[in-house]
């Protein structure tokens, strides 16, 4: 299948008057007068409205609030209006030299109903060119419904997220095609394993997460920890799997620096970790498994840019390079560049 790609980007500005007065030279002066009482000076007409309170004194503006680094996979702290676009593409081998490359993109959209609170809904597709004799293939995946509550209290800001996977993606079932759940699997490594829960097609799953960042002086860091409990609503045979219920987690650190007002840079560490063990891991690999496939570690860096395209309405495009640092991804020589297009409005 062939893949698709896009790009926004627009901008906008305004302008002033002078004047000037004219005096005529003044006659000779009159005697002068014998000294008397000074009079009082009339207020001016600005001094008298202030004292009689009719117009308040002028208030400087407010100044803008701190620029806040967008993390890559993390969740922004903050709800909020917008439109996000988010595609990985990823290029890997099979451990033998063979080359396969998936494209997971992820459609977001979230509307604040108060200025805390942000419903939202999240849609994917996977695709995957698979190397040797695996089967290629593309699937809809998951799609995640949920909320996100966002407080700030001077440089800190928290959010909590509520959510649920719908489990109606393709490539489950007891007899899935082939392709649609290659390309899942796949997904998963082309997303650093952050979004485990749209690609388990067979499991509903409930999602309980927090992101704690400090965004002050052109900086920001950002903590999130999420937990997610699948439990399997598809697919009862031991092919697609023979877990009940599993349990997963995941940890993000986010970095972010403003270079100019309209250039940023962030960094993520990503961490994902089974506290079950998927009988997927182990099945037909008992003898070999280790610890190593339990958890995956995997790094991401890029610039993002900050263009107000409109009055009230702004455009934050960026691109990452992301790698992973330890066993299983390590193993398949992954490479992932992130596209991603967020339109705040």
């Amino acid at each position: 299948m062939s893949k698709t790609g896009f790009l926004l980007i627009q901008i906008v500005t305004v302008a002033a008057f002078v004047g000037s007065a004219h005096a005529e030279e003044p006659a000779a002066p009159p005697p002068a007068p014998l000294p008397t009482a000074p009079e009082a000076t009339a207020p001016a007409p600005a001094a008298t409205a202030v004292a009689s309170g009719n117009t308040a004194p002028a208030v400087s503006p407010a100044p803008p609030p701190p620029p806040y680094s967008l993390p890559w996979q993390l969740r922004p702290v903050a709800a909020a209006n917008v439109v996000r676009s988010d595609t990985a593409f990823a290029m890997y081998d099979n451990g033998m030299g063979a080359k396969g490359n998936t494209v997971a993109t992820m459609l977001l959209g979230s509307y604040k109903v108060t200025p805390s609170l942000a419903p939202m809904v999240r849609l994917g597709f996977t695709q995957n060119d698979a190397p040797a004799a695996a089967a290629d293939g593309t699937s809809f995946i998951n799609p995640v419904v949920g909320a996100t509550y966002a407080r700030k209290v001077d440089a800190i800001r928290w959010a909590a997220f509520l959510g649920a996977t719908v489990p109606i993606g393709m490539g489950g079932g007891d007899t899935p095609a082939a392709g649609a759940a290659t390309a899942n699997s796949a997904g998963i490594r082309a997303r650093s394993a952050m979004d485990n829960a749209m690609f388990a097609v067979n499991y509903f799953t409930a999602i309980a997460g927090g992101d704690l960042a400090y965004v002050d002086h052109k900086l920001t860091v950002q903590l999130e920890a999420t937990l997610f409990q699948l439990m399997r609503v598809r697919g009862s045979n031991a092919a697609s799997s023979t877990d009940s219920a599993r349990t997963n987690s995941t940890v993000g650190l986010h970095a972010g620096y403003f270079i100019i007002p309209m250039l940023s840079v962030g960094g993520e560490l990503r961490y994902q970790r089974w506290l079950s063990t998927p009988t997927t891991l182990t099945m037909g690999n008992k003898v070999n498994f280790t610890d190593a496939a339990m958890d995956t570690v995997t790094v991401a860096i890029g610039p993002r840019a900050h263009f107000q395209i409109a009055k009230g309405m702004f455009l934050r495009p960026g691109i990452s390079y992301a790698r992973g640092l330890d066993k299983p991804v390590s193993d398949f020589s992954y490479n992932v560049v992130q596209v991603d297009i967020p339109l705040y409005f």
